[in-house]
């Protein structure tokens, strides 16, 4: 009881005052007052819009009845037999389906378009997670952008945006902010556009700026740390750019969009390997986002520059050498009050080398609460060092973190990077690691300081294409050895998972290295 006490204390600890007085507000809201959505005939007119075409290519699919997201697919056969609340593939992919994506994929009719939206409209009484404010925002823009592309006008479909609008604005998600709260702040833009509508015009502006001067850093990564996320964002911040440079502009609101797409733009262009890929670090996985080429094409079409930034609030590193390139995380896990999409896994690093994945995150499959989910979370799924069974950051429930660990001490120059962590203080423990990197060469000293005849474990995730071996106290491969100094040193070999998209996992190799108080670990390109 002690124990899970302390962990509720933990978690809540950090909440926002406003984020607490929301959930208690909507809860009394739902459960006492009623908060049913309802459709009603507003009879209010949409204007045309103009909106160049984003060229950003869609990763949802449609056939008819057939749907595929998250690398499952399923058919209803028919469009009168879609069930919107299909709940065996899981609650996200479930949100997919209601989020409509697939609306704006090339070789979609119109009118297929337009009869699934009326499927969709027909169903509003037994609805349930579509009406979600997080779903919600995401199907209205989509709705408003297949409308305006095709030049379609449907009363119906008004009168259901506009209600689902009414229904948004009454319900925004205070109680968990970041980026859902912003994506509420995106679609309100939208739906004010749509129907000029003031009210929501103001909500939105003044949203948008206050979460967008929070929620981007200052080397221009959004706050969540989440690459994945960072280029969803990104582009819902594009589309909201092409809405107000097109339409009614007001109140400067698109030259301050404007300038957080430039600052966004900049830290991606940082961040991104040079094969094109990102860190796939907290939940983070391709095959869901646009890619970095497709955003910087986007923003190339709406005259949107990117600058020059160097990577600091973030606490992501990436060290660029003639024959590889090293990401380093150094940051905290992310915004204290909204940590959901955070991973234990400070001081975890990843190496390209020659444009090829060498050392890898593993990534996400599943936002499903379970096992797996925790692994994937775990500190044991980064390539850090774990003191014990004790996780640096106390990572649980699927989207929680309870006790978290802090980076201190980060001192950083053109050949080395050190930082502190005490995640393991309850241990008496700091954990120090220290990056030096040459051309052809990289040592990595992780030091558990206060610990007498500590015992730690250091991970090394290798991507599936990588087959090392241990010779002689080393590891192996075509392209590199690694080899160890320390105290009662012992490596051993695992097969483990890593994740290549949501319900897509490969077995790959993982690296144990049990050593007491200190390790140095040189890889040797070879």
């Amino acid at each position: 009881m002690l124990s899970k006490l302390a962990l509720y204390y933990n978690t809540l600890k950090y909440l926002k005052p406003m984020q607490i007085y929301f959930r208690g507000f909507y809860f009394l809201k739902n459960r006492v007052i009623g908060n049913k959505f309802k459709l009603i005939n507003f009879s209010k007119n949409s204007k045309p819009l103009t909106l160049l075409p984003s060229i950003v290519a869609n990763r949802s699919y449609v056939k008819e009845a057939e749907f595929t997201f998250l690398n499952v697919s399923q058919n209803f056969e028919r469009l009168s037999k879609i069930d919107w609340n299909y709940p065996h593939h899981g609650k996200l992919w479930c949100y997919n389906l209601n989020y409509f994506d697939f609306l704006n994929q090339k070789d979609l009719s119109p009118e297929l378009g337009l009869q699934l939206i009326r499927s969709y409209i027909q169903n509003s009484e037994v609805l349930k997670d579509g009406l979600e404010p997080y779903p919600i925002s995401l199907r209205n823009i989509n709705w408003i952008k297949f409308l305006t592309l095709h030049k379609r006008s449907d009363q119906i479909v008004d009168d259901f945006l506009y209600s689902t609008y009414r229904y948004l604005y009454q319900n925004l998600e205070y109680h968990l902010m970041g980026n859902h709260l912003l994506e509420n702040a995106f679609s309100l833009l939208y739906g004010a556009y749509y129907f000029e509508d003031e009210t929501l015009f103001k909500k939105a502006d003044k949203l948008l700026r206050d979460e967008l001067n929070e929620q981007v850093l200052k080397d221009g990564a959004h706050f969540e740390l989440s690459p994945m996320y960072h280029q969803i964002l990104l582009f819902r911040l594009l589309d909201c750019i092409n809405l107000t440079q097109n339409n009614w502009n007001k109140s400067g609101l698109n030259f301050f969009l404007q300038q957080k797409a430039s600052l966004m733009l900049s830290w991606l262009r940082k961040i991104t390997f040079t094969n094109g890929s990102v860190p796939h670090v907290n939940d983070s996985v391709g095959g869901i986002a646009p890619a970095t080429d497709q955003l910087f094409r986007y923003a190339h079409h709406l005259k949107i520059p990117s600058g020059q930034i160097s990577l600091c609030s973030s606490g992501y590193r990436l060290i660029q050498k003639k024959n590889y390139e090293l990401f380093i995380d150094i940051g905290h896990i992310g915004p204290d009050y909204i940590p959901g999409h955070a991973h234990s896994d400070t001081f975890n690093f990843i190496l390209n080398i020659n444009e090829k994945p060498v050392v890898i995150d593993t990534a996400i499959s599943t936002y499903e609460i379970g096992p797996l989910r925790d692994y994937q979370r775990s500190t044991a799924a980064h390539n850090t060092v774990m003191v014990g069974n004790t996780e640096q950051s106390h990572v649980w429930a699927g989207f929680r973190v309870g006790r978290r660990a802090k980076v201190f001490k980060i001192e950083e120059n053109e050949r080395s990077i050190s930082a502190r962590h005490n995640g393991y203080k309850k241990l008496g423990i700091i954990h120090q690691r220290e990056w030096l990197f040459r051309d052809e060469e990289i040592t990595i000293i992780d030091t558990l300081e206060n610990g007498k005849n500590r015992s730690g474990k250091s991970f090394i995730h290798f991507d599936h294409t990588v087959d090392p071996q241990i010779i002689d106290n080393q590891l192996t491969a075509s392209n590199f050895t690694i080899s160890f100094v320390g105290d009662d040193i012992d490596i051993r070999l695992q097969r483990c998972h890593v994740a290549y998209g949501f319900n897509r996992v490969n077995e790959t190799t993982k690296a144990i290295v049990t050593f007491r108080d200190k390790l140095k670990m040189t890889i040797t390109l070879t």
